[in-house]
């Protein structure tokens, strides 16, 4: 029997998830702190539930899309206090390995099993199926979760035990950030020598050096692209999960603090809410 999918937290990620479970045969529930977007779930095809009770009760695999470590932390302990026999919870979120290590004995004793799944891409690149999956857990966990990650999408990878899923999830995120803080700085030094900026766009596009993530968000860069995949709020939050858990190591990470403090002025100038791409416009017209 097809596994049920239920998705604990409907903001652009959960939603995107729950639309594509459904897409792919999933029977597929919903439900969000915020109460959920009764339009958006009818158009998708999903069932959005009232409460967390009622999301447990609809479904045999549990996602958690949920914005950062406090409300991971909120709805971990709430699953606790639910029967969770033969069910397993799969934390997709970007959060300290450690949290989700901390709740693994009271999600067990709830009957039920926890593991890590973090996501690299954004909104449309889960519709497309293309999203990164990275997981994390008992091998019985992954081999039970693998069975649906590899409808949802063409890029799956198991890592370890669980957490390391959310770790393998810092290193590629960290070494993105070499690439985004470093590409509008190679844009500006362009233009300081004459080049204009779509010449440039369309090089690096080709360029082996552009990581595939920097080259779908070139137009992006340039104005000419407004979709907020990841926002910026999300990725200063990230960004900061990534240097605590480098400073809990006793590392130091330069390039991710130089792109957190990009962040950090972009949304000082209102731009919290737009896709991190604003990052290297905000640079460029510095």
């Amino acid at each position: 029997m097809a596994e049920r999918i239920g998705i604990a937290g409907l903001g652009r990620m959960g939603a995107a998830l729950a639309a594509k479970s459904v897409a792919e045969g999933f029977a597929t529930a919903g439900w969000s702190r915020s109460g959920g977007d009764a339009a958006l779930a009818k158009r998708s095809g999903y069932a959005l539930m009232s409460d967390l009770s009622a999301l447990v009760e609809e479904s045999d695999i549990l996602i958690l899309s949920l914005f950062d470590d406090g409300a991971v932390d909120a709805v971990l302990s709430a699953l606790a206090g639910h029967d969770l026999s033969g069910r397993l919870v799969v934390e997709t979120s970007t959060v300290s390995p450690d949290l989700v290590r901390r709740h693994a004995e009271r999600i067990e004793a709830a009957g039920g099993r926890l593991m890590d799944a973090p996501i690299s891409g954004g909104p449309e690149m889960v519709a497309a199926g293309s999203m990164g999956l990275f997981l994390g857990g008992a091998e019985a966990d992954v081999a039970r979760f693998r069975r649906v990650a590899d409808i949802l999408s063409n890029r799956v990878v198991t890592i370890g035990p669980l957490g390391a899923g959310i770790a393998a999830k810092i290193v590629n995120n960290v070494s993105l950030a070499g690439s985004y803080a470093a590409t509008p700085d190679a844009m500006r030094l362009g233009r300081a020598m004459g080049l204009d900026l779509a010449t440039m766009a369309a090089f690096l596009a080709e360029s082996p050096g552009t990581t595939p993530m920097v080259k779908s968000r070139l137009p992006a860069m340039l104005g000419q692209d407004a979709t907020v995949g990841f926002s910026i709020d999300g990725a200063l939050k990230d960004a900061a999960v990534f240097l605590g858990e480098g400073a809990s190591h006793g590392l130091d990470l330069p390039a991710m603090a130089q792109m957190a403090r990009l962040f950090e002025l972009a949304r000082e100038a209102g731009l919290g809410d737009r896709d991190v791409a604003a990052v290297a416009r905000f640079v460029l017209e510095d």
